[in-house]
């Protein structure tokens, strides 16, 4: 199945195509509400566009910027607003963003979306390497896929009929959802999924998503778009239960995909969706022209399904390339880095817990400003590290004393 990325599903307020949040209902846990920037204000002032999972906090930090979120309005991708404590480890975000300074690795965010990938029941248990099912797509899991503290038990407590939300990557070449942040979801009052219509059956009001089958007979016909055809990308909202034949209901679909924005400054990381070659080819859906780029770690690990960070400029909605980095060849890019205050230290387990996340310090650490010794709550740090084993803490490689 053709998977269509969030960050790149440009069916937002500015296209005119995000469906109401009356129509469908805002991702996620609540947040406390916050003035949304209008299109056009963010267009006057935003020069700078970034894509990416969450990576760290302090504020947050994307493709190895960090952004200050302060200012920022931040909104799921219904267009509902949400203060800075709903934005978590591993969620696909969009940042617009006044300005970025690369070189030391700051911008200032004006705004800041997020949206996951699916939502609905597991079919099954994980299998061994831990992948999934859900609603008839398969589900990627891997070290870096970060596990949220809602899902007690961790991945291993899933069993057929589990809610899950799941942020993620679409890999153009197995189809399959590269996870990035897993969510128990067991409110949920509708379902979501995307990827490419096939089989379409206009008489029988019938589409697949992949294998699973939509019906969406029960929409009213003006509220059915127009575009609807085999191989367009769409997202659809289902009723929470499957028809006694196997069908899923559609309540909503949106279909189609708006240019993105010119920006001077344009930093994209996902997987490679579309290859032609490596002059051009597509990122998360996103169009890229690398004639003209650098590429660090060579051309011969860009393939379908590569991940990658690409750099550069956006021009009549192509990224226009300067740089393309391989994140295989990157382990730096799968770091955790967290910035603040830590609390809830507990010297004698050698954790503690900062933005809202439990990180250990057994172990080898490197050190800087400081000891363990020094460590106390209240005190500012910034901390390196991977995540453990359960996915859900991280495990310290570097603590550096902040003043």
């Amino acid at each position: 199945m053709s998977t269509v990325s969030r960050p790149v599903q440009r069916l937002l307020q500015a296209a005119g195509l995000l469906l109401s949040a009356g129509v469908i209902a805002a991702c996620g846990g609540g947040g406390s509400s916050q003035p949304v920037a209008s299109a056009s204000s963010l267009a006057e002032r935003a020069t700078a566009y970034a894509a990416g999972p969450i990576t760290g906090f302090g504020s947050i930090i994307v493709n190895g910027v960090r952004y200050d979120d302060s200012a920022a309005s931040i909104t799921d991708d219904d267009g509902t607003a949400h203060g800075p404590e709903r934005l978590k480890l591993g969620m696909m975000v969009e940042v617009d963003a006044k300005s970025v300074d690369r070189a030391a690795g700051a911008g200032k965010a004006l705004k800041v979306r997020f949206g996951a990938e699916i939502t609905g029941p597991a079919e099954a248990a994980p299998v061994a390497d831990g992948s999934l099912t859900i609603l008839g797509q398969r589900i990627q899991v891997t070290a870096s896929t970060v596990v949220d503290d809602g899902l007690a038990g961790g991945l291993a407590a899933v069993t057929a009929g589990t809610v899950l939300e799941v942020y993620g990557l679409p890999d153009g070449a197995t189809g399959a959802i590269l996870a990035t942040r897993i969510e128990a979801k067991p409110q949920a009052t509708a379902y979501r999924l995307g990827g490419a219509v096939n089989s379409l059956d206009a008489a029988a009001k019938t589409f697949r998503l992949g294998t699973l089958v939509v019906d969406y007979s029960q929409m009213p016909a003006a509220s059915v778009p127009p575009a609807l055809a085999d191989k367009v990308g769409v997202r659809v909202q289902l009723k929470t239960q499957a028809g006694v034949d196997g069908r899923w209901y559609a309540t909503a679909v949106r279909v189609g995909l708006s240019q993105l924005e010119e920006r001077p400054v344009a930093d994209i990381r996902g997987s490679v969706t579309v290859f032609r070659s490596t002059a051009d080819f597509e990122v998360n859906g996103v169009r890229v022209e690398a004639a003209q780029a650098s590429f660090p770690d060579g051309t011969a690990g860009l393939v379908l399904g590569a991940r990658v960070e690409v750099e550069g400029a956006i021009a009549n909605g192509v990224l226009v390339a300067t740089k393309v980095e391989l994140d295989d060849r990157r382990p730096e890019k799968s770091r955790v880095e967290l910035h603040g205050a830590l609390g809830a230290l507990d010297t004698v387990a050698k954790t503690f817990i900062l933005r809202g996340v439990t990180v250990g310090f057994a172990g080898v650490v490197t050190w800087s400003g400081g000891t363990a010794l020094d460590l106390a709550n209240g005190r500012k740090v910034e901390v390196k590290g991977t995540l453990a084993a359960d996915r859900k803490s991280l495990q310290a490689s570097e603590i550096q004393f902040e003043k």
